[in-house]
């Protein structure tokens, strides 16, 4: 590195001298963190939602009714809810590195156990455990990066990691199609393979994540001294700027009245997305080529990451939020009215941008006032008061489709999303340090 070419930089009244701008070395520690971040998101959505792929064949070994199969599916949601701030704040004093890495563990182990259930009993007993074990994993990673991104630059760091959940379906459907193609080989069904497969990839992964992600920038040997002292200042006077938005105490953050209010739009906007993903593709397969379906999850992923950029550059959040809540109603509407045709791939499309563009504004929000273990238990509560989402709406929307037949419970995502886009307004504004006007400031 040519240490010659230094140039000063400003950042909410810290300067030091760096080799590179800010906004470069910001850019290198994404670079070096979310690919892995997002593959194990990627192996964690499979491990979550593979008896997706796996229903049909298991239903007919297990003899599991529909009833059965769906008590099953929905309780990992509420074991995942229910251990959710324990694991966030466990993280916060094991360190991010370990905790996570347990998580994975713990997870693939159970995944990997999913291939020995033999009846309805079992494999809800399974199920529920597997959401224990994954309890923790979103809340964390949205912890941890918030511990090496300022919160300038936190929409387009957390868009960048979640198109993870819009890009995951895309990877399982084939993945898990090839894998139960080997029913019968050693003796085993295809649905197990898929279970033992990917539920062992996870342990080779948990020491990875014990190499691969420092807890701090002055842990990380890619960092030079200079750069991690700078990064740690930017984060340490971010924390100054917004002391009197702190809550530093876990039960002061679970006292604090705009968390709840998070949870209850994070839910809404959960809603959308699990509507999304369990219905809306079916409404377009019948019609297309199967593999038609990722096309609305591709032009998600992009355009997540370009929203959440946007929502950076502007230094705004809300707005960004509700217009996104509002163009995914619309498209969620719209396919509703007209499935099973050409039209509905690109209303469908429509509703994934709005769907997905939620996502990384949103969670830079409640980052923007939560420190410490306020921040472990804040987030935790907002995530697992969203993902129950997961228990409630696939029911919901299968009632109304046992009763009409048809697409209309797409209305009731439709309306969670024009719900999310009110309730967004009613939460208070947080201020967003912006970076000094500086000849060194590149854009990223």
């Amino acid at each position: 590195m040519d240490t010659a070419k230094t140039e000063p930089i400003e950042y909410q009244s810290v300067t030091t001298t760096l080799p590179i701008t800010g906004d470069r070395l910001l850019a290198r520690v994404a670079w070096r963190l979310i690919p892995f971040l997002f593959l194990l998101y990627v192996v964690n959505y499979l491990d979550r939602a593979n008896i997706s792929f796996t229903k049909k064949p298991m239903q007919a070994d297990l003899k599991l009714s529909e009833t059965a199969y769906g008590f099953a599916a929905g309780i990992f949601f509420l074991g995942y809810a229910a251990l959710e701030v324990p694991s966030n704040l466990a993280l916060r004093r094991v360190g991010a590195r370990r905790w996570i890495a347990r998580i994975v563990f713990s997870w693939g182990l159970v995944a990997a156990a999913m291939a020995l259930a033999r009846g309805a009993a079992s494999f809800s007993v399974l199920r529920a455990l597997l959401g224990a074990a994954e309890a923790g994993f979103m809340p964390g990673i949205i912890l941890y990066l918030s511990n090496w991104f300022p919160a300038r630059q936190r929409g387009k760091a957390f868009g960048l990691f979640l198109t993870s959940t819009a890009l995951s379906g895309v990877i399982g459907s084939p993945l898990s199609a090839y894998l139960l193609k080997l029913d019968r080989l050693a003796g085993l069904h295809g649905w197990q393979w898929i279970f033992l497969i990917e539920g062992i990839a996870c342990m080779p992964l948990a020491l990875l994540t014990l190499h691969c992600l420092p807890d701090h920038p002055s842990e990380a040997s890619w960092l030079s001294a200079e750069e991690a002292a700078w990064l740690e200042g930017q984060l340490a006077a971010e924390g100054g700027t917004h002391a009197a938005h702190d809550r530093r105490d876990f039960l002061a953050a679970l006292r604090d009245g705009r968390v709840w209010l998070l949870s209850a739009l994070y839910f809404l906007l959960i809603s959308g997305l699990f509507g999304f993903i369990f219905w809306a593709p079916s409404a377009i397969s019948d019609h297309t080529g199967g593999w038609l379906t990722a096309i609305p999850y591709c032009i998600g992923a992009v355009t997540m990451v370009l929203i959440g950029r946007h929502s950076d550059h502007s230094a705004e959040r809300r707005w960004h939020v509700a217009g996104c809540a509002l163009l995914g109603a619309a498209g969620m509407a719209a396919t509703a009215l007209c499935p099973n045709t050409p039209l509905a791939l690109f209303t469908l499309s429509v509703a994934a941008v709005g769907i997905w563009g939620c996502l990384g504004p949103f969670w830079a929000i409640p980052t923007s006032f939560l420190r410490g273990d306020a921040a472990a238990a804040g987030i935790a509560v907002i995530n697992s008061i969203g993902c129950t989402a997961g228990f409630f709406i696939p029911f919901l929307i299968g009632r109304i489709k046992d009763r009409t037949g048809g697409y209309q419970g797409l209305y009731l995502v439709a309306a969670t999303l024009l719900a999310a886009a009110f309730v967004v307004q009613a939460v208070a504004r947080e201020p967003i340090a912006k970076r000094r006007a500086s000849p060194a400031a590149d854009t990223p």
